[in-house]
């Protein structure tokens, strides 16, 4: 009869070879995933894709140059307005009000918009913002986008400052310093890169948002920097164009998916190596 060690022993390596296979069977997907868009995304790189606008139906050549210029400022105002206002929700969860009643709502609203569907926030904003001005725009897409962005910042932001020691605010009390400046200049700074890293992540997650700017954005075929028009964005773009029967609409939505891709890459990698050289430090 097989003793309990050996049995133990037996479904820890079963264990480990199930969790493994799981493992493989995720890295294949993805590897397949990757390999598909980087060999139908090189083909498409060339020059005319950062110089030219999105072609016409039917039409030769082309490229995405309206749509990566209207991506780059829907995503930078965007990242203005969950920035400031998500670092300065962190700091207030943390800081001012840890056990208030208006704090606990703020982290479940907080909580409930992490979770929430992008396109049912799009869909928010386009009740609020785009039916009422008679018109989707840019600012209507990065209101969206901000909304998407805000609670990553926020939750960031709160969890690195309850790494803070309390030791070290008691010192800046000590000598004197009020609290907005223990807050801003102390703590804060303190956790800095983590904060960081919570702002780009945030930047990450919405790069590829769809949904959203479909109800808030839409597209436009030109290029235009006015943010108070429809303005042409990468993920509208790649999603109408992967539809389309056009082969050189759809060679330029593999183009458009590997620049996001590559977009989404370089920040977490970044994130990652920072970090990883602040903790050898």
């Amino acid at each position: 009869m097989m003793s309990l060690y050996t049995r133990r022993l037996w479904r820890n390596r079963i264990g480990i070879t199930l969790s493994m296979l799981a493992m493989s069977v995720g890295l294949v997907a993805l590897l397949w995933i990757l390999w598909t868009l980087f060999s139908k995304g090189f083909a498409v790189l060339s020059w005319d894709l950062f110089t030219q606008d999105t072609p016409a139906p039917s039409s030769d050549g082309g490229g995405l140059r309206n749509a990566i210029v209207g991506s780059g400022l829907i995503l930078l105002f965007s990242m203005l307005i969950s920035t400031p206002v998500g670092i300065l929700a962190g700091i207030y969860l943390a800081e001012f009000g840890r056990v208030s009643k208006f704090a606990s709502l703020t982290r479940f609203m907080t909580d409930i918009m992490l979770s929430a569907p992008s396109i049912v926030i799009g869909l928010f904003v386009y009740a609020l913002f785009v039916a009422t001005t008679g018109g989707f725009s840019g600012w209507a897409g990065s209101l969206a986008l901000s909304l998407i962005a805000i609670p990553v910042v926020v939750r960031t932001t709160e969890n690195m400052l309850k790494l803070v020691p309390t030791s070290l605010r008691e010192a800046a009390f000590a000598v004197g310093a009020p609290r907005w400046q223990v807050s801003l200049k102390v703590t804060l700074r303190a956790v800095k890169s983590g904060v960081v890293t919570g702002v780009l992540l945030a930047m990450a997650r919405i790069t590829g948002e769809t949904a959203p700017l479909l109800f808030t954005a839409l597209n436009n075929q030109f290029f235009s920097t006015n943010m108070a028009k429809p303005m042409a964005n990468l993920p509208v773009v790649i999603y109408q164009f992967a539809l389309s029967p056009f082969d050189n609409w759809v060679n330029l939505a593999w183009g458009g998916a590997l620049l996001i891709a590559f977009l989404v890459l370089a920040v977490n990698v970044g994130v990652r190596v920072v970090f990883r050289n602040k903790d050898k430090r």
